[in-house]
């Protein structure tokens, strides 16, 4: 950590960030040859984001992570502003990247409607370090008629030996959709037609959507931008969701059997983004931000010269219709020695980083006070996170849950992740608390059982 970095209380301790600059989508997710790679994208210029390049980061386990140097940049014709999100296909041995290549013309455009190119590039790799080639292979004057400039976002998937890539687009008329290519070498495209398309409810532009099987059912994540908000879903400026249903692969069509369902009720979530790993886990990344927040709330870490980081990762199940999000048993490899607390007694913490498991019999209502002025409470089926001025803005998000038996919870410097029920529900928030002493407190019956650790840092 260098000298200015020491200084900053709200660098994190087990989270991937920015050294300097800009971060948000995560992309390109892979493990190769044991090796974990992911790859985010990336403004070291300024924290006021730009012409995105893919930073990268590797690790053996998911925990501990190594810093590498930037993988590609915009200095092609075709992403000229930017090297956006994309991600990566492992076949016969070779690391297949696909992301979009973002050019905006010079001259009186919109670059909605006009002035704005989005090209698919190919990217293969030997060790996901060197670039052995790169090119376009979906021209943007080549995409299908009836939509706006906004196509983005590839993501492949392969059956049968055919590869399907899907792209997050906005429709002439702003209602997003899913659209699809289909290949046999990853090299021609040709366009099959709509995966899937929302209607004026469910916003003007679905970004990066991922399609995989899992438990033996197809979930499709995307993160659509300008969905109808309601009270107790859908309040940050964008949101991330899915829905779990079936293909038809001779249609090419997807089949929804749930309805869209949010994926995290906090204020810093957006882009999701899976992986399998070689163990045949689907492990989901996210960025731990999301665009378009001001002037509601803000990251005073702007100010120091970075902003924003991924949340951490992920791992992904089915139960009862439902994506369960469980945080990876790997970081309980950071725990320091395990302290219970007392119920209704209030704590100061050495650690500023810490994991704390509060396990409920019975369903009364609690409340669970934490880090500066943030207070988690469960109050008639509703759970509410809420921020005092630490949170720079973000004030309460909340969310309806029929009962609780488990609240798992990690804080880090500057975020905290909550895990509802084992994974049932997630939120995760940015928080900047001024204090250096972190304080728990939790009010709840005498039967609840609150269990903490300090965290040891692995960034």
């Amino acid at each position: 950590m260098n000298q200015h970095h020491s200084k900053d209380q709200w660098r994190l301790t087990y989270h991937i960030m920015p050294e300097k600059g800009w971060l948000n989508d995560p992309n390109g997710a892979i493990q190769f040859n044991g090796l974990y790679h992911i790859y985010y994208q990336y403004v070291p210029e300024t924290p006021l984001g730009g012409a995105t390049h893919w930073g990268h980061m590797t690790s053996k386990d998911l925990v501990h992570f190594n810093q590498e140097p930037i993988f590609m940049s915009p200095d092609q014709p075709f992403d000229s502003h930017g090297v956006y999100s994309g991600g990566g296909f492992v076949k016969d041995g070779l690391i297949h990247f696909f992301y979009t290549g973002n050019v905006k013309l010079d001259g009186d455009y919109d670059y909605i409607y006009s002035g704005r190119k989005q090209h698919v590039v190919h990217v293969v790799s030997d060790d996901g370090f060197n670039i052995l080639k790169r090119e376009v292979v979906i021209d943007h004057d080549t995409f299908p008629e009836g939509f706006t400039d906004h196509i983005r976002d590839p993501k492949i998937i392969e059956h049968d030996g055919v590869f399907y890539m899907i792209l997050g687009a906005r429709k002439a008329d702003n209602l997003g959709a899913v659209i699809t290519y289909r290949s046999t070498d990853l090299s021609e495209w040709t366009y099959v037609g709509n995966l899937i398309e929302g209607t004026k409810d469910e916003g003007y532009m679905w970004e990066c959507p991922d399609l995989f099987e899992l438990n033996g059912r197809y979930v499709l994540i995307f993160s659509p931008q300008g969905i109808r908000e309601e009270a107790y879903q859908f309040n940050n400026p964008h949101v991330a969701g899915y829905i779990i249903g079936c293909m038809d692969w001779d249609e090419v069509k997807f089949i929804p059997e749930t309805e869209f369902i949010e994926l995290d009720r906090g204020f810093d979530f957006y882009a999701p983004h899976t992986f399998e790993d070689e163990t045949g886990r689907r492990i989901m990344w996210s960025w731990m931000g999301v665009g378009d927040i001001m002037p509601e709330y803000t990251n005073p870490t702007i100010a120091r010269g970075w902003q924003h980081a991924l949340a951490m990762p992920r791992l992904l199940t089915i139960k009862n219709d439902r994506l369960i999000q469980q945080p990876l048993t790997a970081y309980e490899g950071l725990r320091k020695e395990e302290q219970p607390l007392n119920i209704n007694e209030r704590y100061t913490l050495e650690d500023k980083a810490f994991e704390l498991l509060f396990e409920l019999p019975t369903e009364d209502e609690f409340s669970i006070d934490l880090i500066e002025d943030t207070t988690l409470e469960y109050k008639n089926g509703i759970l509410t996170l809420e921020h005092g001025p630490s949170g720079c803005g973000r004030r309460w998000r909340s969310t309806k849950v029929d009962h609780i038996e488990t609240i798992h919870i990690y804080v880090d410097t500057s975020s905290i992740e909550v895990f509802v029920n084992d994974g049932e529900v997630a939120l995760a928030s940015r928080v900047y608390p001024k204090d250096n002493m972190p304080h728990a407190h939790v009010k709840a019956s005498d039967q609840a059982k609150v269990t903490l650790w300090g965290l040891k840092p692995s960034i």
